[in-house]
């Protein structure tokens, strides 16, 4: 069964405020995979953590391509991809001294016959937009998404106002002898667009500056990178701006169909 066609842009930027970049981005466009991840631990080699979780994750899924017709089978190949990068930076960590403590987010996508399978495991986020209307995929693995959850707090902003810290995580890839990832499943139809990224696009972009500038660059995806990078540069960029972009162009038709 062939995989349906797709077009791919990518962006990596350190923004204005940090002395470079721990983000990190593969993007394989033969395969249709995606994975995007925020290193953490500052000088405690962040960047070292997100380029050993792509590396790993991206190789694992370009030298076996789970079946594009198979969405569980690809679920199961994610969190052993996932698990492999975490083992691979705890072991990195414990051999060097300058990187104790460090970690990364990651967001990755592997797009099937009619179906996206997405994993993640931190605050880095899946959006998709569909027919002019933006919806957040992932759900994020923070401290502040946690306490909004369990209804202690009406709203994020409720959350910030309190004092809550949006920028603790409850998982990292890394950080952990066990990583427990987030996985889905979804249909895919033609005209949509998927958005992989790091908080530094999340943060200082509002879902509504998303809806906007995609809308405004809808047949042209690179420019769509290029204006959201820009977007969150021109709104303080004090993180790194990390994200890739898919549209779907054609759709494999197969009977049943994947879980929304």
């Amino acid at each position: 069964m062939s995989t349906p066609a797709l077009e791919l842009e990518w962006r990596s930027e350190r923004g204005r405020v940090r002395r470079r970049n721990e983000d990190a981005v593969t993007c394989l466009t033969d395969i249709g995979f995606v994975v995007v991840a925020d290193g953490i631990g500052g000088a405690s080699a962040g960047d070292l953590a997100s380029q050993t979780a792509v590396r790993i994750i991206g190789q694992r899924f370009a030298r076996h391509p789970p079946p594009v017709s198979e969405s569980r089978q690809a679920e199961l190949f994610a969190e052993a991809a996932i698990n492999e990068a975490n083992a691979a930076i705890g072991e990195l960590a414990q051999h060097r001294q300058d990187s104790s403590g460090m970690g990364t987010t990651v967001v990755m996508g592997y797009f099937g016959s009619a179906w996206l399978m997405y994993a993640h495991v931190g605050d880095s986020r899946l959006y998709r937009m569909r027919a002019g209307a933006l919806s957040q995929l992932t759900s994020d693995h923070s401290f502040i998404q946690e306490v909004v959850d369990q209804g202690f707090f009406p709203s994020f902003d409720a959350a910030r106002e309190y004092g809550i810290n949006e920028h603790v995580l409850t998982r990292a890839v890394g950080s952990a002898p066990y990583v427990v990832a987030t996985t889905a499943v979804t249909d895919i139809a033609v005209g949509d667009i998927y958005l992989f990224c790091t908080d530094g696009l999340s943060g200082m972009v509002s879902d509504q500056e998303l809806v906007d500038l995609l809308d405004a660059n809808e047949g042209e995806l690179g420019s769509a990178a290029d204006a959201l990078v820009d977007s969150a540069m021109d709104n303080g960029g004090s993180d790194n701006i990390t994200l890739a972009l898919v549209r779907v162009n054609t759709v494999v038709q197969r009977h049943g169909s994947a879980p929304a």
